[in-house]
């Protein structure tokens, strides 16, 4: 097990086994530690998490970020653990950012997991995530209303360690939140390249929760439809974080299509 940076300045975490990596990336505004529910249970497995451009502790000079530069990113670390072929797990904007690296680097990735991702979203679904980031743009407080979009009520009031986790996380000081600005934008303004996604040739995994406002289910299921080796699971009662508020079923689910 390493926990390092890479010659680029990449912030990781590998835990090497006898088995093609599990490779997690993370959402917008967050950083590795958001898979720990999945690095304690899959635990027959090699993997590796890191934390994106301008997250956590990875550093990122760029003014403007695209999904080119997250996948370029990702290929440097993968050469640098000297690593040739994963199975990518993707949250989010990280699920954007899988499918375009799926796309461009289809010899190294075997199969390809995609949790809570967004796709086709009609034009008011558009307008909720732009106001969302012009109210973080104008340094509006967006963490709390976050958290009640990715986990249920419930959850929280029962998980108080994983609310203040996640503010934590949230809560950014001027630079890193010059940062988050910059992927965030990323993924308000994204178009979905649906002739790309229909080229991915990787057998494909797309999960989301049942009760997901943000990346709907109707999402996912178009999702796998365009994608032409794809199976769509829906997560019975989770939300956006349904990889935390219901670990069990997404780690079943993942072990499950990695095995067969």
């Amino acid at each position: 097990m390493s926990y390092n940076f890479d010659s680029n300045q990449n912030h990781y975490f590998f835990i090497k086994k006898n088995t093609t990596p599990l490779v997690f990336i993370h959402g917008v505004g967050l950083d590795h530690q958001m898979w720990q529910s999945q690095i304690s249970k899959l635990d027959e497995f090699s993997i590796i998490t890191y934390d994106l451009l301008g997250h956590g502790k990875t550093p990122c000079e760029k003014e403007k970020l695209t999904l080119n530069d997250f996948s370029k990113q990702l290929d440097k670390i993968l050469y640098n653990l000297q690593v040739d072929k994963i199975n990518l797990v993707g949250f989010s904007l990280g699920s954007l950012i899988a499918l375009d690296f799926a796309s461009n680097y289809q010899d190294k990735v075997n199969k390809l997991i995609l949790i809570g991702t967004t796709y086709k979203r009609s034009e008011a679904e558009r307008a909720l995530v732009l106001d969302r980031y012009n109210q973080a743009r104008l340094n509006k407080p967006i963490s709390k209303q976050a958290l009640k979009r990715w986990f249920s009520d419930n959850y929280l009031e029962s998980n108080p360690s994983t609310y203040d986790l996640f503010m934590k996380i949230l809560t950014k000081e001027p630079k890193d939140h010059k940062n988050f600005l910059k992927a965030y934008e990323l993924f308000a303004n994204h178009n979905d390249n649906s002739l790309l996604i229909k080229n991915i040739a990787s057998k494909t995994l797309v999960m989301t929760g049942s009760n997901d406002p943000g990346s709907t289910p109707k999402m996912s299921k178009e999702l796998a439809n365009d994608l032409p080796n794809s199976i769509f699971i829906e997560i019975k009662n989770g939300k956006h974080l349904c990889s935390i508020e219901c670990a069990d079923d997404v780690n079943m689910n993942i072990k499950n299509f990695i095995n067969n």
